[in-house]
């Protein structure tokens, strides 16, 4: 599995930062710009992801799996603890990991995830995940990945090229294609709703919660509940944003900025 690393090496203070389904750990380059000078800050790309090998059983690509490489790696950090922000799938991973008993993580913020995930939004995102056309140009890239990630909301034409560029690999004839393996759409089921309640319940560090306004796949309600039980999560909007917050604005940013401090000074 490879990992992008930020700040000082030496600082026990560790961020895991973990990208969405179809995404990379580049996804978090400003976040960690950001906290670098507080936080040893660790972006993974998960297994079939970016620069990490792809797994030899497709049927492989699913949270325990991920779990496990996750635990590899906190390992391999040779930290005791960890904070945690994960988008989408990611917060999956980092709630399942804090739900377990002498869990590692310290703080979870969850991007755009819960323990309950919309049957509405994984039909979307099954009608396009391990479907991987050939791009000619990045200017094609880029205009597919604004079509995809059209949830994503407004962000200017440099933020549209990097989330592109950085979601992009090259062929040996010059054309582009999507940085992960199209075989985890093997393992991905959109046949009713996902629920890890019973993972969330588990959870007993201090959560943040970061919920697109228009999201479809973390509703209000599920929000609302998980504020009731659980960590019993603090829960910031994000307006004019579906799923999922791309934290690459200043003010998103900031949100988890704060939280992942607060760490820090308790």
């Amino acid at each position: 599995m490879s990992y992008l690393e930020w700040g000082d090496p030496r600082n026990r203070e560790v961020l895991v930062c973990v990208h969405g389904l179809t995404r990379t750990g580049h996804d978090f380059d400003e976040v960690a710009r950001a906290l670098c000078g507080q936080f040893r800050v660790v972006c993974p790309d998960v297994a079939g992801r970016g620069d990490s090998e792809r797994l030899p059983d497709p049927m492989l690509y699913g949270i325990p799996q991920y779990v496990g490489d996750m635990v590899t790696l906190i390992a391999r950090l040779d930290v005791e603890g960890v904070s945690w922000l994960g988008t989408s799938m990611g917060g999956l991973i980092g709630m399942a990991l804090a739900a377990q008993a002498a869990s590692p993580v310290k703080r979870l913020a969850l991007n755009d995830a819960g323990p309950l995930v919309t049957r509405v939004s994984l039909e979307r995102i099954a009608s396009y995940v391990g479907k991987t056309p050939t791009f000619a140009t990045l200017q094609d890239a880029e205009q597919y990945v604004r079509s995809v990630s059209a949830p994503f909301g407004p962000h200017s034409d440099a933020q549209w090229r990097f989330l592109a560029q950085t979601w992009l690999r090259r062929n040996d004839d010059g054309t582009w294609r999507a940085a992960y393996d199209p075989r985890i759409a093997q393992a991905f089921s959109a046949d009713k709703d996902l629920e890890l309640w019973g993972l969330y319940d588990a959870v007993h560090c201090p959560t943040l919660v970061l919920r697109g306004e228009r999201s479809d796949l973390l509703t209000r309600e599920t929000v609302a509940e998980m504020t009731r039980r659980g960590p019993r999560a603090k829960v910031v909007e994000i307006r004019g944003v579906g799923h999922a917050p791309t934290l690459l604005h200043a003010d998103q940013i900031a949100i988890v900025r704060e939280f992942f401090l607060q760490g820090l000074s308790a």
